[in-house]
Protein backbone atom coordinates (compact mmCIF):
# COMPACT_ATOMS: atom_id res chain seq x y z
CA UNK A 1 0.00 0.00 0.00
CA UNK A 2 1.41 3.37 -1.03
CA UNK A 3 1.49 6.07 1.63
CA UNK A 4 0.90 9.43 -0.07
CA UNK A 5 1.09 12.93 1.41
CA UNK A 6 -0.43 15.70 -0.68
CA UNK A 7 0.70 19.23 0.15
CA UNK A 8 -1.20 22.34 -0.88
CA UNK A 9 -0.91 25.83 0.59
CA UNK A 10 -4.62 26.12 1.39
CA UNK A 11 -7.93 24.53 0.47
CA UNK A 12 -10.10 26.99 2.40
CA UNK A 13 -11.11 29.13 -0.59
CA UNK A 14 -13.95 27.49 -2.51
CA UNK A 15 -13.07 29.61 -5.55
CA UNK A 16 -9.60 28.06 -5.84
CA UNK A 17 -9.24 25.24 -8.32
CA UNK A 18 -6.82 23.48 -5.96
CA UNK A 19 -9.49 23.43 -3.24
CA UNK A 20 -11.51 21.18 -5.55
CA UNK A 21 -8.92 19.18 -7.47
CA UNK A 22 -6.46 18.18 -4.75
CA UNK A 23 -9.05 16.80 -2.25
CA UNK A 24 -10.80 15.02 -5.13
CA UNK A 25 -7.54 13.41 -6.23
CA UNK A 26 -6.72 12.41 -2.66
CA UNK A 27 -10.14 10.80 -2.15
CA UNK A 28 -9.87 8.91 -5.43
CA UNK A 29 -6.48 7.51 -4.47
CA UNK A 30 -7.73 6.54 -1.02
CA UNK A 31 -10.63 4.74 -2.71
CA UNK A 32 -8.08 2.77 -4.74
CA UNK A 33 -6.43 1.47 -1.56
CA UNK A 34 -3.68 4.01 -0.84
CA UNK A 35 -3.00 5.55 2.57
CA UNK A 36 -3.55 9.25 1.88
CA UNK A 37 -3.10 12.47 3.86
CA UNK A 38 -3.73 16.02 2.67
CA UNK A 39 -1.64 18.64 4.47
CA UNK A 40 -2.34 22.38 4.27
CA UNK A 41 -2.32 25.70 6.13
CA UNK A 42 -5.42 27.23 7.66
CA UNK A 43 -7.67 26.85 10.66
CA UNK A 44 -5.95 24.13 12.71
CA UNK A 45 -7.68 20.78 12.75
CA UNK A 46 -7.66 17.14 11.73
CA UNK A 47 -10.51 15.35 10.00
CA UNK A 48 -11.23 12.17 8.06
CA UNK A 49 -13.25 12.11 4.85
CA UNK A 50 -13.60 9.31 2.32
CA UNK A 51 -10.48 7.58 3.61
CA UNK A 52 -8.31 10.72 3.55
CA UNK A 53 -6.76 12.32 6.63
CA UNK A 54 -7.07 16.11 6.29
CA UNK A 55 -4.57 17.93 8.50
CA UNK A 56 -4.57 21.72 8.63
CA UNK A 57 -1.75 23.55 10.41
CA UNK A 58 -1.69 27.17 11.62
CA UNK A 59 0.05 29.98 9.74
CA UNK A 60 2.97 31.70 11.47
CA UNK A 61 3.72 35.44 11.32
CA UNK A 62 0.21 36.11 10.07
CA UNK A 63 0.22 39.67 11.39
CA UNK A 64 3.25 40.74 9.34
CA UNK A 65 1.98 42.02 5.94
CA UNK A 66 4.78 40.72 3.69
CA UNK A 67 5.45 37.42 5.46
CA UNK A 68 1.79 36.49 5.92
CA UNK A 69 1.49 36.08 2.15
CA UNK A 70 4.06 33.26 2.22
CA UNK A 71 1.90 31.00 4.44
CA UNK A 72 4.85 30.06 6.67
CA UNK A 73 3.93 27.21 9.00
CA UNK A 74 6.51 25.61 11.28
CA UNK A 75 3.99 22.91 12.21
CA UNK A 76 3.39 21.97 8.57
CA UNK A 77 7.15 21.91 7.95
CA UNK A 78 7.59 19.54 10.90
CA UNK A 79 4.67 17.33 9.83
CA UNK A 80 5.94 16.96 6.25
CA UNK A 81 9.40 16.00 7.55
CA UNK A 82 8.01 13.07 9.56
CA UNK A 83 9.14 9.72 8.10
CA UNK A 84 6.69 7.22 6.66
CA UNK A 85 5.41 8.66 3.39
CA UNK A 86 6.38 6.91 0.17
CA UNK A 87 5.31 9.87 -2.00
CA UNK A 88 5.12 13.58 -1.24
CA UNK A 89 2.98 15.21 -3.92
CA UNK A 90 3.29 18.99 -3.81
CA UNK A 91 0.75 21.20 -5.59
CA UNK A 92 1.71 24.75 -6.58
CA UNK A 93 4.74 27.02 -6.25
CA UNK A 94 5.90 30.30 -4.73
CA UNK A 95 4.68 29.70 -1.16
CA UNK A 96 6.57 28.21 1.78
CA UNK A 97 4.37 25.09 2.02
CA UNK A 98 5.54 24.28 -1.52
CA UNK A 99 9.13 24.22 -0.22
CA UNK A 100 8.64 21.85 2.71
CA UNK A 101 8.42 18.73 0.56
CA UNK A 102 11.86 19.35 -0.93
CA UNK A 103 13.36 19.84 2.53
CA UNK A 104 11.91 16.50 3.60
CA UNK A 105 13.18 14.88 0.39
CA UNK A 106 16.75 16.01 1.06
CA UNK A 107 16.65 14.50 4.56
CA UNK A 108 14.93 11.25 3.60
CA UNK A 109 16.11 9.55 0.43
CA UNK A 110 13.42 6.88 0.74
CA UNK A 111 10.60 9.30 -0.07
CA UNK A 112 9.95 10.46 -3.63
CA UNK A 113 8.94 14.05 -4.36
CA UNK A 114 6.38 14.83 -7.04
CA UNK A 115 5.59 18.47 -7.83
CA UNK A 116 2.64 19.79 -9.80
CA UNK A 117 3.41 23.40 -10.82
CA UNK A 118 -0.29 23.96 -11.61
CA UNK A 119 0.49 26.41 -14.39
CA UNK A 120 2.86 28.50 -12.29
CA UNK A 121 5.88 27.90 -14.54
CA UNK A 122 4.29 29.31 -17.68
CA UNK A 123 5.80 32.45 -19.19
CA UNK A 124 2.58 34.34 -18.54
CA UNK A 125 2.50 33.33 -14.87
CA UNK A 126 6.17 34.10 -14.36
CA UNK A 127 5.58 37.61 -15.70
CA UNK A 128 3.16 38.37 -12.86
CA UNK A 129 5.08 39.74 -9.82
CA UNK A 130 8.40 38.84 -11.51
CA UNK A 131 10.65 40.52 -8.93
CA UNK A 132 9.02 38.73 -6.01
CA UNK A 133 9.29 35.39 -7.84
CA UNK A 134 12.91 36.00 -8.78
CA UNK A 135 13.82 36.69 -5.15
CA UNK A 136 11.80 33.76 -3.82
CA UNK A 137 13.23 31.53 -6.52
CA UNK A 138 16.80 32.45 -5.60
CA UNK A 139 16.13 31.89 -1.90
CA UNK A 140 13.92 28.78 -1.99
CA UNK A 141 12.02 27.71 -5.10
CA UNK A 142 14.88 26.92 -7.50
CA UNK A 143 16.48 24.44 -5.11
CA UNK A 144 13.07 22.92 -4.39
CA UNK A 145 12.51 22.31 -8.09
CA UNK A 146 15.95 20.77 -8.45
CA UNK A 147 15.01 18.25 -5.74
CA UNK A 148 11.90 17.04 -7.60
CA UNK A 149 11.93 13.36 -8.62
CA UNK A 150 8.99 13.71 -11.03
CA UNK A 151 6.82 16.56 -12.17
CA UNK A 152 3.06 16.28 -12.58
CA UNK A 153 1.71 18.31 -15.50
CA UNK A 154 -2.00 18.56 -16.19
CA UNK A 155 -1.46 18.98 -19.95
CA UNK A 156 1.19 18.37 -22.61
CA UNK A 157 1.57 22.13 -22.98
CA UNK A 158 2.54 22.39 -19.31
CA UNK A 159 5.06 19.58 -19.76
CA UNK A 160 6.58 21.60 -22.62
CA UNK A 161 6.83 24.64 -20.31
CA UNK A 162 8.68 22.59 -17.71
CA UNK A 163 11.13 21.28 -20.32
CA UNK A 164 11.64 24.79 -21.75
CA UNK A 165 12.99 25.88 -18.36
CA UNK A 166 15.61 23.14 -18.47
CA UNK A 167 14.18 20.57 -16.06
CA UNK A 168 14.95 17.01 -17.22
CA UNK A 169 13.12 14.95 -14.59
CA UNK A 170 10.32 12.61 -15.70
CA UNK A 171 6.91 14.25 -16.13
CA UNK A 172 3.60 12.51 -15.51
CA UNK A 173 1.05 14.15 -17.81
CA UNK A 174 -2.28 13.57 -16.08
CA UNK A 175 -5.17 16.06 -16.25
CA UNK A 176 -7.48 17.11 -13.46
CA UNK A 177 -10.66 15.13 -13.11
CA UNK A 178 -14.31 16.02 -12.75
CA UNK A 179 -17.08 14.46 -10.66
CA UNK A 180 -19.73 12.80 -12.81
CA UNK A 181 -22.65 13.54 -10.48
CA UNK A 182 -23.06 17.14 -11.67
CA UNK A 183 -26.61 17.79 -12.92
CA UNK A 184 -26.83 18.71 -16.60
CA UNK A 185 -29.21 20.84 -18.59
CA UNK A 186 -32.17 18.88 -19.90
CA UNK A 187 -31.77 18.28 -23.66
CA UNK A 188 -34.30 20.16 -25.77
CA UNK A 189 -35.32 22.44 -22.91
CA UNK A 190 -37.29 25.33 -24.35
CA UNK A 191 -36.59 28.91 -23.45
CA UNK A 192 -32.84 28.38 -23.07
CA UNK A 193 -31.28 31.41 -21.43
CA UNK A 194 -29.37 33.62 -23.85
CA UNK A 195 -26.50 33.96 -21.44
CA UNK A 196 -22.76 33.62 -21.93
CA UNK A 197 -20.84 32.96 -18.72
CA UNK A 198 -17.24 33.10 -17.58
CA UNK A 199 -16.61 31.70 -14.11
CA UNK A 200 -13.35 31.68 -12.19
CA UNK A 201 -10.78 33.90 -10.57
CA UNK A 202 -11.07 37.47 -11.81
CA UNK A 203 -7.39 37.94 -12.58
CA UNK A 204 -5.59 39.89 -15.30
CA UNK A 205 -4.31 36.68 -16.93
CA UNK A 206 -7.86 35.47 -17.58
CA UNK A 207 -8.30 37.82 -20.56
CA UNK A 208 -11.62 39.14 -19.26
CA UNK A 209 -10.91 42.66 -20.47
CA UNK A 210 -10.63 41.24 -23.98
CA UNK A 211 -13.92 39.41 -23.50
CA UNK A 212 -15.66 42.64 -22.48
CA UNK A 213 -14.20 44.56 -25.41
CA UNK A 214 -15.33 41.77 -27.70
CA UNK A 215 -18.80 41.92 -26.18
CA UNK A 216 -19.05 45.60 -27.10
CA UNK A 217 -19.15 44.42 -30.74
CA UNK A 218 -21.19 41.27 -30.14
CA UNK A 219 -24.02 43.10 -28.41
CA UNK A 220 -24.61 45.27 -31.48
CA UNK A 221 -25.74 42.13 -33.34
CA UNK A 222 -27.23 40.25 -30.41
CA UNK A 223 -28.69 42.84 -27.99
CA UNK A 224 -30.91 40.23 -26.30
CA UNK A 225 -27.91 38.22 -25.03
CA UNK A 226 -26.20 38.81 -21.67
CA UNK A 227 -22.64 38.22 -20.44
CA UNK A 228 -22.07 37.21 -16.82
CA UNK A 229 -18.58 37.21 -15.31
CA UNK A 230 -18.51 35.59 -11.87
CA UNK A 231 -15.61 34.99 -9.52
CA UNK A 232 -13.47 36.37 -6.70
CA UNK A 233 -11.57 39.54 -7.53
CA UNK A 234 -7.79 39.47 -7.33
CA UNK A 235 -5.79 42.67 -6.96
CA UNK A 236 -8.88 44.78 -7.63
CA UNK A 237 -9.42 43.39 -11.12
CA UNK A 238 -13.21 43.19 -10.77
CA UNK A 239 -13.28 46.91 -10.16
CA UNK A 240 -11.16 47.48 -13.25
CA UNK A 241 -13.53 45.38 -15.34
CA UNK A 242 -16.57 47.18 -13.94
CA UNK A 243 -14.96 50.46 -14.94
CA UNK A 244 -14.40 49.11 -18.45
CA UNK A 245 -18.06 48.04 -18.69
CA UNK A 246 -19.14 51.55 -17.70
CA UNK A 247 -16.66 53.16 -20.10
CA UNK A 248 -18.10 51.12 -22.98
CA UNK A 249 -21.70 51.80 -21.85
CA UNK A 250 -22.53 48.08 -21.80
CA UNK A 251 -25.88 47.33 -20.19
CA UNK A 252 -25.85 43.57 -20.86
CA UNK A 253 -22.69 42.74 -18.91
CA UNK A 254 -22.67 41.77 -15.24
CA UNK A 255 -19.48 41.46 -13.20
CA UNK A 256 -20.40 39.70 -9.98
CA UNK A 257 -18.75 37.95 -7.07
CA UNK A 258 -17.99 34.25 -6.72
CA UNK A 259 -20.67 31.56 -6.95
CA UNK A 260 -20.55 28.20 -5.24
CA UNK A 261 -22.37 24.90 -4.95
CA UNK A 262 -25.86 24.60 -6.37
CA UNK A 263 -25.91 28.22 -7.52
CA UNK A 264 -22.76 27.66 -9.56
CA UNK A 265 -24.12 24.47 -11.12
CA UNK A 266 -27.38 26.20 -12.07
CA UNK A 267 -25.44 28.99 -13.75
CA UNK A 268 -23.48 26.46 -15.79
CA UNK A 269 -26.54 24.45 -16.78
CA UNK A 270 -28.87 27.37 -17.50
CA UNK A 271 -26.44 29.29 -19.71
CA UNK A 272 -26.03 28.77 -23.43
CA UNK A 273 -22.26 29.09 -23.66
CA UNK A 274 -19.19 29.22 -21.45
CA UNK A 275 -16.14 31.31 -22.39
CA UNK A 276 -12.56 31.02 -21.12
CA UNK A 277 -10.60 33.85 -22.71
CA UNK A 278 -7.46 33.11 -20.70
CA UNK A 279 -3.97 34.19 -21.72
CA UNK A 280 -2.49 31.07 -20.14
CA UNK A 281 -3.91 28.16 -18.16
CA UNK A 282 -2.41 24.76 -17.32
CA UNK A 283 -5.84 23.08 -17.33
CA UNK A 284 -8.92 25.23 -16.81
CA UNK A 285 -11.14 23.43 -14.32
CA UNK A 286 -14.12 25.58 -15.23
CA UNK A 287 -14.04 24.22 -18.79
CA UNK A 288 -14.45 20.69 -17.45
CA UNK A 289 -17.21 21.81 -15.10
CA UNK A 290 -19.10 23.50 -17.91
CA UNK A 291 -18.83 20.48 -20.18
CA UNK A 292 -20.00 18.17 -17.42
CA UNK A 293 -23.04 20.45 -17.02
CA UNK A 294 -23.79 20.03 -20.73
CA UNK A 295 -22.83 23.56 -21.79
CA UNK A 296 -20.54 24.05 -24.83
CA UNK A 297 -17.34 26.04 -24.43
CA UNK A 298 -15.40 28.69 -26.32
CA UNK A 299 -11.79 28.56 -25.11
CA UNK A 300 -8.67 30.36 -26.28
CA UNK A 301 -5.51 28.43 -27.05
CA UNK A 302 -4.13 29.77 -23.78
CA UNK A 303 -5.57 26.60 -22.23
CA UNK A 304 -4.98 23.00 -23.43
CA UNK A 305 -8.47 22.19 -24.68
CA UNK A 306 -7.96 21.12 -28.30
CA UNK A 307 -10.39 18.31 -27.53
CA UNK A 308 -13.23 20.82 -27.78
CA UNK A 309 -12.78 20.59 -31.53
CA UNK A 310 -12.09 16.86 -31.84
CA UNK A 311 -14.96 15.95 -29.52
CA UNK A 312 -17.28 18.49 -31.23
CA UNK A 313 -18.39 20.10 -27.99
CA UNK A 314 -16.98 23.61 -28.38
CA UNK A 315 -14.44 25.84 -30.07
CA UNK A 316 -10.69 26.21 -29.44
CA UNK A 317 -9.64 29.55 -30.85
CA UNK A 318 -6.62 31.78 -31.34
CA UNK A 319 -6.09 34.79 -29.13
CA UNK A 320 -7.43 38.17 -30.18
CA UNK A 321 -10.52 40.31 -29.71
CA UNK A 322 -11.57 40.00 -33.36
CA UNK A 323 -11.27 36.21 -33.28
CA UNK A 324 -13.25 36.00 -30.07
CA UNK A 325 -15.94 38.31 -31.44
CA UNK A 326 -16.34 36.25 -34.59
CA UNK A 327 -16.61 33.00 -32.64
CA UNK A 328 -19.13 34.37 -30.16
CA UNK A 329 -21.33 35.55 -33.02
CA UNK A 330 -21.07 32.22 -34.82
CA UNK A 331 -21.93 30.30 -31.64
CA UNK A 332 -24.95 32.50 -30.96
CA UNK A 333 -26.23 31.72 -34.43
CA UNK A 334 -25.93 27.96 -33.81
CA UNK A 335 -29.28 26.22 -33.48
CA UNK A 336 -30.55 25.20 -30.07
CA UNK A 337 -30.64 21.56 -31.15
CA UNK A 338 -26.97 21.66 -32.11
CA UNK A 339 -26.02 23.43 -28.85
CA UNK A 340 -27.81 20.65 -26.95
CA UNK A 341 -26.01 17.99 -28.99
CA UNK A 342 -22.66 19.63 -28.35
CA UNK A 343 -23.46 19.75 -24.64
CA UNK A 344 -24.30 16.04 -24.56
CA UNK A 345 -21.06 15.18 -26.39
CA UNK A 346 -19.05 17.27 -23.93
CA UNK A 347 -20.65 15.59 -20.92
CA UNK A 348 -20.01 12.12 -22.36
CA UNK A 349 -16.36 13.06 -22.97
CA UNK A 350 -15.89 14.20 -19.38
CA UNK A 351 -17.41 11.00 -18.02
CA UNK A 352 -15.31 8.71 -20.20
CA UNK A 353 -11.87 10.31 -19.82
CA UNK A 354 -11.87 12.63 -16.80
CA UNK A 355 -13.40 10.58 -13.98
CA UNK A 356 -11.43 10.92 -10.75
CA UNK A 357 -10.88 7.18 -10.35
CA UNK A 358 -9.15 7.09 -13.76
CA UNK A 359 -7.01 10.12 -12.85
CA UNK A 360 -6.09 8.73 -9.44
CA UNK A 361 -5.09 5.37 -10.89
CA UNK A 362 -2.82 6.96 -13.52
CA UNK A 363 -0.91 8.87 -10.87
CA UNK A 364 -0.64 5.83 -8.60
CA UNK A 365 0.86 3.92 -11.55
CA UNK A 366 3.32 6.78 -12.07
CA UNK A 367 4.26 6.79 -8.37
CA UNK A 368 4.81 3.02 -8.48
CA UNK A 369 7.12 3.31 -11.48
CA UNK A 370 9.02 6.15 -9.79
CA UNK A 371 9.70 3.95 -6.77
CA UNK A 372 10.15 0.53 -8.39
CA UNK A 373 11.42 1.28 -11.92
CA UNK A 374 10.67 -0.82 -14.98
CA UNK A 375 8.81 0.37 -18.05
CA UNK A 376 7.19 3.76 -17.48
CA UNK A 377 3.40 4.00 -17.75
CA UNK A 378 2.05 5.69 -20.87
CA UNK A 379 1.35 8.95 -19.00
CA UNK A 380 5.03 9.49 -18.10
CA UNK A 381 7.37 11.48 -20.34
CA UNK A 382 11.05 10.63 -19.96
CA UNK A 383 12.38 13.10 -22.51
Amino acid sequence: MLKISHIVTSIESEASGLSYSVPSLAKAQAGLGSDVALLSVGTPGKAHDSGVVFETMPRDLSSIPVLQRLYISSELKKRVAEPGADIIHNHGLWMMPNIYGSLARRKNRDVKLVTAPRGMLSATSLNFSPIRKKVFGHMFQNRALDAVDMFHATAESEADEIRALGYRQPIAVVPNGIHDDVPARSPGRTGRDKVVISIGRVHAKKGLDRLIKSWAEVTKRFPEWRLVIAGPSEKGHSEELTGLVEQLSLTTVEVRGPVFGAEKQRLYADSSLFVLATLNENFGMTVAESLMAGTPVICTKGAPWSGLETQKCGWWIDHGIDRLTAQLCAAMETSEDEIDAMGQRGRAWMKSEFGWETIGRKLIDAYGWLREGGDPPSCVRIT
